[in-house]
């Protein structure tokens, strides 16, 4: 549930359209989400080894620590707190806004309680930083309430947070199912089927067609491939909290691989299914072009809602609403895994001496990293006031991957130095799978260089900020803090 309930956000409902714009082809659309899909699983296996060998609360941090030194942990928790954890948190709250105010309209990014500052664009060579409001809204203000609710929620310990979490998975599971089932029952359009499947469906997919990316560039199928990763590979991310909180999971060496394993497989099929039922429903075009609904009367632009157009299609406004709902729904577990699994990190940062000391402390009662929740919570807070959460989050996909692939080359280093470490579970496929991964993620992250530089540069510059931060924390932590008691 918790592997499931952090991956489905609301990228699903959206991005689909975006990929639709830059791979131009319904089986270029359909091969991001295979290719997304096929790696997502590839490293979920990979990380269930690390995961069964090192069942500790921190995850991700205490695999790249122990496997390539605690610099290479540091820059992964640093870069997770500053933008990656919360700044997907406050994201997706605003969506959860985004989506209330189809049922409350005075609920808008637009109707402000108090706007502090306008930020003009700022251009730095190929980036555009900036451009953006700061203050609160009502959107962003439900946001935060919701932020503040879940991390207090949260401090009662993992059983409550699981409890919430199971009850909302299995909701917003039957919400896809549902999209999926609906949907090819009732909103398939035979104009649609005929544009997108009637010998369409690989149209402009050759493996030698060109594709045109913006500003007159043109380049391969593979590469276009790559480009339009950004939005699946977000959709699909977020699997490896539950290895977050394996230090308060039961029997980690057996459910944690497992839970990897069938959490990712059920995704990626959900996502899948889902996306054949919008090929179904809406030509190409359409879908890239977005769609517009009526809700209460009031003309509403979903700008890329690409699952409120399917049910619209099929249902009329009601479909609009019942597609809110499903998104708004889907955005609180998605939420209450985010703050239940990241706050794990920042603990075990701080018991290595590498953050706020008091973080690394337990709750006296309810024995849960209670001071790390609230730390996480502020910190989410002023994102969701900054503005930027969303940029940010466009930003750092780059260096999401680049902080898999390390954790994967990292499982080859720990099967050299530790040989006889025990390993109750070992990755499948290994070496062959691994390898593959790493060569694909590779190639995703120099593509998106060449291609996306608004989006990769900063995340890069994110990532080598927190070099010196490590060096002047380390610097000031007790020598016998530096290794995990």
């Amino acid at each position: 549930m918790l592997v499931i309930g952090s991956m489905i956000g609301s990228g699903i409902f959206i991005v689909s359209a975006e990929i639709g714009r830059e791979a131009g082809s319904p089986a270029l659309l359909i091969g991001a989400w295979v290719v997304t899909g096929l790696m997502t699983i590839v490293a979920a296996l990979s990380y269930g080894e690390l995961a069964a060998m090192m069942p500790r609360a921190g995850g991700q941090y205490v695999y790249l620590r122990e496997a390539l030194g605690p610099l290479w942990g540091f820059l992964y928790g640093w870069t997770l707190f500053l933008v990656i954890q919360t700044g997907t948190i406050a994201a997706v709250g605003v969506a959860f806004g985004k989506f209330l105010g189809v049922f409350v309209p005075s609920i808008s990014s637009s109707n402000w309680i108090l706007h502090l500052w306008k930020v003009p664009p700022i251009h730095v060579g190929p980036m555009v930083l900036g451009n953006m409001d700061v203050g609160i809204n009502t959107q962003n203000l439900m946001a935060i309430l919701l932020t503040i609710i879940l991390s207090i929620v949260n401090i009662f310990g993992l059983k409550t947070g699981a409890a919430i979490q199971n009850i909302f998975t299995t909701a917003k599971v039957l919400a896809l199912l549902g999209l999926a089932v609906l949907g090819f029952a009732f909103c398939r359009n035979p104009e649609a089927i005929l544009a997108n499947f009637s010998g369409h469906f690989w149209h402009n997919a050759g493996l030698w067609s060109l594709h045109d990316i913006g500003e007159g560039v043109f380049v391969s199928t593979l590469t276009v491939l790559a480009v339009a990763q950004v939005g699946s590979l977000f959709s699909a991310d977020a699997w490896n909290n539950v290895t977050f909180t394996a230090g308060e999971v039961k029997n980690p060496s057996r459910n944690l691989p497992l839970s990897l394993a069938v959490g990712t497989g059920v995704v990626i099929a959900l996502y899948i299914a889902c996306n054949f039922v919008y090929l179904a429903t809406l030509p190409l075009e359409g879908m890239a072009g977005g769609a517009t609904i009526l809700a209460r009367g009031i003309t509403h632009a979903t700008e890329d809602r690409v699952a409120t157009a399917v049910l619209t299609q099929g249902f009329g406004s009601k479909g609009g609403f019942m597609m809110a709902a499903a998104i708004m729904i889907s955005g609180f577990g998605c939420m209450n895994g985010l703050i239940l699994s990241g706050a794990r990190v920042y603990y075990a940062m701080a018991k290595d001496g590498l953050f706020f000391r008091k973080v690394a402390k337990l709750h006296p009662t309810y024995k849960t990293p209670a001071v790390s929740l609230m730390v996480q919570m502020v910190w989410t807070c002023v994102l969701c006031i900054s503005g930027s959460y969303g940029q940010l989050l466009d930003y750092i996909i780059f260096a999401v991957l680049v902080f898999y692939i390390l954790t994967i080359v990292g499982l080859f280093v720990l099967r050299r130095t530790h040989p006889d470490a025990p390993r109750p579970y070992r990755a499948v496929g290994y070496p062959v799978l691994p390898l593959v991964y790493i060569g694909m993620a590779l190639f995703i992250d120099i593509v998106l260089l060449r291609y996306k530089p608004q989006y990769t540069w900063p995340g890069l510059i994110v990532v080598l900020l927190g070099i010196p931060v490590y060096y002047a924390w380390s610097a000031r932590r007790p020598q016998e803090n530096l290794h995990e008691s």
